[in-house]
């Protein structure tokens, strides 16, 4: 029973304040490891796979339907692989693969850890803002990010894969689909996600360091772009299964 309660039993929706995305670039081979055999790098020219970290505020986030009274205040942050998969009718599904979650609240982890398979862990969340710039940290997750404001005809980050913000907007997340994967059942479980008015917006990266990138042991990973987008609605379908191979 318990299990079953993992496997994101009724669709929840949540307001993103804001939602930061960077996505970095590394060889394929170094992340083929990271996802289960029944998923596929989603990669660029054959070469680059990509790995996501995502920082999002969210306000009332709840089971979908439910008053906004009843929901919850949450930072968010997700570490992922874009990824795609091959469902049972033939259809090839973009989406992430989540590695790990943090939260900034137990109240999310507890709960979080019991309708999820994300892997949460609640940590320390900073954030300072000024007129120039914007700056996320976390002491005990060794993280820390500082991106631009205001700034416009921002360029893409030096050494991305990427010849124009437009071919880098595939690859900003979040994506329709979100999989997870049971080893002992070779259940795959699908999440998919509804947005409108997903408009991201470049943004200049000042600074970032993350230590949970470090202890993966890239071998030279590449920040290929960065997006933000603010004060948008956004929910989860209740999660579907299908059982593979």
């Amino acid at each position: 029973m318990l299990a079953q309660l993992k496997n994101h039993p009724f669709a929840v929706e949540a307001y993103f304040e804001s939602s930061l995305v960077l996505t970095f670039a590394v060889s394929k081979e170094q992340l083929q490891s990271l996802i289960p055999d029944c998923l596929q790098l989603d990669t660029f020219q054959d070469k680059w796979a990509f790995l996501a970290v995502a920082m999002v505020q969210t306000k009332d986030l709840r089971p979908k339907g439910f008053p906004k009274l009843l929901g919850n205040d949450f930072f968010l942050i997700g570490y992922r692989v874009f990824v795609r998969y091959t469902n049972a009718a033939g259809k090839n599904l973009r989406g992430l693969y989540i590695l790990k979650s943090e939260t900034n609240k137990p109240k999310m982890e507890f709960f979080g850890n019991i309708f999820t398979h994300y892997n949460y862990t609640s940590t320390d969340i900073q954030q300072v803002e000024n007129q120039k710039s914007k700056e996320i940290s976390s002491v005990k997750s060794i993280f820390q990010v500082r991106i631009g404001k205001g700034e416009e005809d921002i360029a893409l980050p030096e050494n991305s894969p990427f010849d124009s913000w437009k071919e880098a907007r595939r690859f900003a997340g979040p994506l329709p689909f979100t999989f997870t994967y049971n080893y002992k059942t070779k259940e795959v479980l699908i999440i998919e996600g509804v947005r409108q008015n997903w408009l991201p917006s470049p943004v200049k990266v000042l600074d970032y360091h993350f230590d949970f990138l470090n202890r993966l042991k890239l071998d030279n990973p590449i920040l290929a772009n960065a997006f933000i987008i603010n004060d948008i609605p956004y929910y989860w379908k209740k999660g579907k299964k299908e059982l593979w191979k």
